[in-house]
């Protein structure tokens, strides 16, 4: 066979995959099953952490949301063995999507504790408000988002499909609201911690305070808070993408390149994920509070109740 000959067939099999694969490409069979393993390892990891720590709150967030994206991924890997089935792309596509709010309730709950253990006083919101409102938040984001994938995975015809689609676009948005508007609290808290301006007007060279942030603001939390920071970043981005990737339908140019998923979806929750499993919220967090909490009862006559979060 002519080089051109074969030149012509490959261009017809190209064009066969673009006309009739629903992602317009075939996944990398290889790059699917380096994510999978990924987010094997920050699940298992999550669950020792909880197991350890006994933060038993980790298996409902962080390993529910590992353990969708494993599935999330094992769709994925489906399709690159048969793209043409359907079942594989809307469960993958589904469960990519939905799998990360789970994880950003456990970004809720991490930073209602970082808040009660740095100052209250510094904070918008009482660091118990945190979890309850935006846990709220995320479970409406996660039924609107299930909703449409329940709709789309159950379609029978394109108007169906596009209509769950539609639904999980916005229960995306509305996440991405909600966590925009977390991020803003949270940037305030930092700034007002960093620059000693409580609420309620204390100075911010009062020795009082300086002494707080002195004791408070350790190596440990100082990793903690810029963990659970870049990992919030990663979300964000991560949701600003989905957005603009279903907002473009299903034959859209963002939707149809392989490397926009992998990095901007895949990526981004991988490194949300990892930045939490490394610096862990169990020996970063909640061990040294205890310790500090221990230390304290020694050094008080009449011990009080240890403060949980």
């Amino acid at each position: 066979m002519s080089e051109s000959a074969t030149n012509a067939t490959t261009a017809a099999a190209a064009s066969s995959i673009i006309a009739n694969s629903p992602y317009h490409y075939i996944p990398t069979e290889g790059v699917c099953i380096t994510f999978i393993v990924l987010f094997g390892l920050a699940t298992a990891a999550f669950f020792f952490s909880a197991i350890r720590f006994r933060l038993w709150w980790l298996l409902p967030t962080a390993c529910l949301a590992g353990i969708g994206e494993i599935v999330g991924w094992a769709g994925r890997l489906w399709s690159s063995l048969n793209y043409m089935n359907s079942n594989a792309f809307l469960a993958q596509i589904t469960c990519t999507i939905i799998a990360p709010t789970p994880f950003l309730a456990a970004c809720f709950i991490i930073f209602s504790a970082l808040s009660q253990r740095l100052g209250p006083a510094y904070s918008r919101l009482s660091p118990r408000w945190y979890s309850r409102i935006f846990l709220t938040c995320d479970i409406i984001a996660l039924v609107i988002q299930g909703t449409g994938g329940g709709i789309a995975s159950s379609a029978d015809d394109d108007s169906t499909q596009n209509l769950g689609s539609n639904i999980m676009l916005a229960g995306i948005v509305f996440q991405l609201v909600a966590l925009s508007i977390f991020m803003s609290l949270m940037a305030e808290f930092y700034w007002r911690f960093l620059t000693t301006r409580p609420f309620g007007g204390v100075a911010s060279n009062s020795s009082a305070s300086t002494l707080y942030i002195s004791r408070h603001w350790n190596t440990k939390l100082k990793l903690m808070s810029a963990a659970l920071s870049f990992s919030t970043v990663t979300l964000f981005i991560r949701s600003i993408y989905r957005v603009i990737e279903l907002a473009g339908g299903w034959n859209g140019r963002i939707i149809s390149t392989q490397v926009y998923f992998n990095v901007l979806d895949g990526a981004m929750v991988v490194l949300a994920m990892y930045s939490l499993a490394i610096i862990n919220p169990g020996y970063f967090l909640y061990r040294d509070a205890v310790e500090e909490s221990d230390m304290l009862e020694k050094d008080t006559p009449t011990s009080t109740p240890r403060e949980t979060y």
